[in-house]
């Protein structure tokens, strides 16, 4: 898969997490850790809780529990025998956390629900990414835990998309009532709205939603005039917005007679499911997207079992 600009990973790790992940992982942290209201008495002995795997998934979520534990559980300690990515098998030891009881009793079930839904998410995407070949796969801005969700389609190999509104550029049917109000023929509005683009600040990655193959060449063709002004190179997505395989690869077959197709990226998007990706594979589009990826998945089921203490 050639490089894309829907990789956003690098905004939230790099060597370490970013301040904006730490940001968002505390956010949802203290969420979790305030919904407990205390979670409960116990002793103060130190106790060693082991987590397993009870079934077959790839791990994400490990700085998210290291944070936790770091913020929330000071008197903890967490070893961890996997790292990030690390595919386990049922019966697989992950983590050993050793404490006073009362703080690892607190924390089990927050730990176990982190774990759970990363590690789904990341294992759900690696089944779309494997099967995908060399076509990308993105998740959207549809998450029901941010950049948790984000982080662990990444760690499942695909691509996070914007990371916010402010991420990126993206123009959809609403921007263009409000960037061309009064045009009423869409590829003109289209034109229009990209002619308005800062393409200094937003050229690397601008996303436009078109719905037919003359949107679509009017966008590339103001594009290309941006471009030719600044000798720039970078290109511009375009969101073919509920299409389906056959009417993206329509919308492909047009733009490369047209010697249009090497000034884009083509997306596909809406309706999107893992039982149609060989056709999305046919279909010409470098990537498609879809909330499919962290939406109503299935957890990795862990457990954690108390093995030892003083």
């Amino acid at each position: 898969m050639n490089s894309l600009p829907h990789d956003r990973s690098w905004l939230l790790a790099k060597a370490e997490p970013t301040a904006l992940f730490h940001d968002s992982m505390d956010r949802w942290i203290s969420a979790m850790v305030a919904d407990e209201h205390g979670g409960g008495d116990s002793s103060e002995d130190i106790v060693v809780g082991r987590i397993r795997a009870k079934g077959n998934g790839i791990i994400a979520g490990i700085s998210v529990v290291d944070r936790l534990v770091v913020e929330h559980f000071p008197d903890c300690t967490v070893t961890w025998d996997i790292i990030e990515g690390d595919e386990v098998e049922s019966g697989d030891q992950v983590l050993d956390i050793s404490g006073p009881a009362v703080q690892v009793l607190r924390c089990e079930r927050i730990m176990l629900n982190i774990l759970g839904r990363m590690s789904g998410i990341a294992t759900n995407t690696a089944s779309w990414v494997s099967q995908a070949g060399s076509m990308g796969v993105a998740c959207t801005r549809k998450t029901d835990w941010g950049l948790l969700d984000k982080w662990a389609v990444h760690v499942g190999g695909g691509l996070t998309h914007r990371l916010s509104r402010a991420d990126a550029l993206m123009i959809k049917e609403n921007d263009l009532a409000a960037l061309a109000p009064g045009i009423d023929e869409e590829d003109v509005a289209v034109a229009a709205a990209v002619s308005f683009i800062d393409m200094e600040s937003d050229a690397e990655f601008t996303v436009i939603e078109v719905r037919d193959s003359r949107q679509a060449i009017a966008a590339i063709k103001a594009w290309d005039s941006l471009q030719v002004e600044r000798s720039g190179c970078e290109k511009i997505v375009l969101l073919l917005d509920n299409m389906g395989p056959k009417g993206c690869a329509e919308v492909h077959q047009i733009l490369m007679q047209e010697n249009l197709r090497a000034w884009c990226v083509l997306e596909g998007s809406g309706g999107v499911v893992h039982e149609d990706l060989e056709q999305w594979i046919d279909s010409g589009v470098d990537l498609v997207s879809t909330s499919a990826l962290n939406r109503g998945v299935s957890p990795l089921d862990l457990s954690m079992k108390i093995v030892g203490g003083d």
